[in-house]
């Protein structure tokens, strides 16, 4: 090649990298960002108002400001993708599903179906405003940012199903699950099926979607090593209250037990000190989580931002030893696609983020009834509530996959794992504290075994650092197997292997009703 050519292909190639090769102007053509500067004060005009109308990161200039109705329509109607654009056909179940709340008499059932349908594409704009706003920040910066906005979802879900539990329920005679109040179950269900959706599901189908395009694909080992030791270590934080409790439940005594009626001195640990123990230690591994949390957030955007920055600049322009091969063509498709304003970003946000409550109340309030009709709470917990919250992550992540941002993808995939784990769980825990309803992290065994078990296949998957089809239609295929068996598993009333039961009821009750029988065995004893 020849020098001159040779050297010029390397300056445009370092332009891309910088994002300051291309721009986009209104009739859809390309042309330099930055052009040579004649000797004119034209020219110095130029670059003048360019460098203050363009405060943003160059993946997310729009090239306008302010707010066009019919643009800001044609972006939303595009979204990222196309399957995101698909999920704008279910706009016209929202005004629908707001009618049958608040104007009709509609069932619940159907009250619950058309706002469940409603949350995905209130939830795809959501997700979709919030990746428009981040790609106008630093990489690693609008990674965080996209992912507590498809968070937001999630976190009002949680304070919704928390605002709606009933803590005398807890224990009573009447039943444990969600029908009688009693919300507990379908909170610590949707924490973890939160995890388990997007560890299996969500990075099941990353694996088999790229895996399809590309027969092995690539991934940086600072992006999985990361993010697979966070959560081995947020796991087995949830995780512990749950182990002390199972440890400890066999030597508990009931508060009816006839050795503490009858005042055995030798037995004096509980199943109330039992169970108040747990709530304090998931407490303290709550606040302990948040901190970890902090400091990933710190990890990642102070002292090892530029590690995160060069491999996902590397994953979006295609460059072969951290993404593998993919169509090169992505980033042009990407920076010549209309973009919303920051104006709008912030009105595109705003109203999802009227919606996105409006319609988790909705749900809410219908799970009672939903529970009766027969969905058990772990169904709905597990596999149900953390699909619908978590649509539009899903979707962007599986989009990444596709073009090959493999890099992208796992964040995706895992950084919302990472957050629910850190920060979401423990924000609930820590909220029901301050507001009088507490709720512990003592997961049922059955999901406790969940976790587990997805955890090391998710890391097994990931210690190569490469993907293919294969995996991720057995990860797929773990989901489903995990999603029937919560369909068949009974409600906490039930079966609770963390609940407090006693073989010796009845034997109490008569004892509390003849006090003769009773002082003749204290004596006994």
């Amino acid at each position: 090649m020849d020098p001159h050519n040779e050297r010029e292909a390397e300056d445009r190639s370092r332009e891309i990298e910088n994002g300051t090769h291309l721009s986009t102007t209104t009739a859809g053509e390309r042309e330099p960002l930055l052009r040579e500067r004649p000797n004119n004060d034209a020219s110095l005009t130029f670059l003048s108002r360019r460098s203050l109308t363009m405060p943003v990161h160059p993946d997310g200039e729009s090239g306008r400001s302010g707010f066009q109705l019919s643009h800001f329509a044609y972006v939303l109607w595009r979204s990222s993708n196309r399957v995101s654009m698909a999920m704008n056909l279910f706009w016209p179940i929202v005004p629908v599903a707001i009618c049958l709340r608040y104007f009709s008499n509609a069932s619940s059932t159907a009250i619950f179906a058309t706002s469940y349908v409603a949350m995905i594409p209130v939830a795809n704009l959501l997700g979709f405003a919030g990746q428009e706003f981040a790609r106008k920040m630093p990489k690693v910066w609008g990674i965080l940012i996209e992912t507590t906005f498809g968070s937001i979802v999630e976190i009002i879900l949680f304070m919704s199903l928390l605002a709606q539990h009933n803590p005398d329920a807890v224990g009573g005679p009447d039943g444990e699950n969600a029908s009688d109040g009693n919300f507990i179950p379908v909170i610590q269900a949707a924490v973890l099926g939160s995890i388990l959706t997007n560890l299996l599901l969500c990075l099941g189908l990353c694996f088999f979607v790229g895996g399809i395009r590309e027969n092995v694909q690539t991934f940086h080992s600072a992006v999985s090593e990361v993010s697979n030791g966070l959560i081995l270590v947020a796991g087995f934080g949830l995780l512990i209250p749950s182990a002390f409790y199972s440890a400890l439940k066999g030597s508990a005594l009931h508060k009816n037990d006839p050795q503490v009626i009858l005042g055995n001195p030798h037995q004096k640990y509980t199943s109330e000190d039992l169970q108040y123990d747990v709530l304090r230690i998931s407490q303290v591994t709550s606040l302990l989580l948040l901190l970890s949390f902090a400091v990933y957030i710190l990890f990642n955007v102070r002292t090892n931002h530029n590690i995160f920055d060069e491999v996902l600049e590397s994953d979006e322009h295609g460059h072969e030893p951290l993404s593998g091969p993919l169509d090169r063509s992505t980033r042009k498709e990407h920076m010549e696609k209309p973009k919303f304003t920051m104006t709008e970003c912030i009105l595109a946000l705003s109203v999802s983020l009227v919606l996105v409550p409006l319609f988790a109340v909705i749900l809410v309030d219908r799970i009672k009834d939903i529970v009766d009709s027969g969905v058990p709470d772990q169904f709905l917990g597990l596999i149900l509530l953390p699909l619908v919250e978590k649509a539009a992550e899903h979707l962007t992540a599986i989009n990444d996959a596709w073009n090959g941002h493999m890099n992208f993808a796992l964040y995706h995939c895992l950084g919302p794992s990472i957050q629910t784990a850190l920060f979401n769980a423990p924000l609930v825990i820590i909220v029901g504290w301050i507001i009088g309803k507490p709720i512990d992290l003592n997961f049922e065994i059955f999901m406790i075994a969940l976790l587990v078990l997805s955890i090391l296949v998710t890391g097994e998957f990931l210690r190569d650092n490469e993907c293919n089809y294969l995996e991720g239609f057995l990860m797929v295929i773990i989901y489903c197997i995990m999603a029937v068996a919560a369909w068949f598993y009974p409600d906490p009333d039930v079966a609770s292997s963390n609940g407090d039961s006693t073989a010796s009821d009845s034997l109490i009750f008569l004892l509390q009703q003849d006090p003769e029988l009773l002082a003749k065995l204290r004596a006994i004893l």
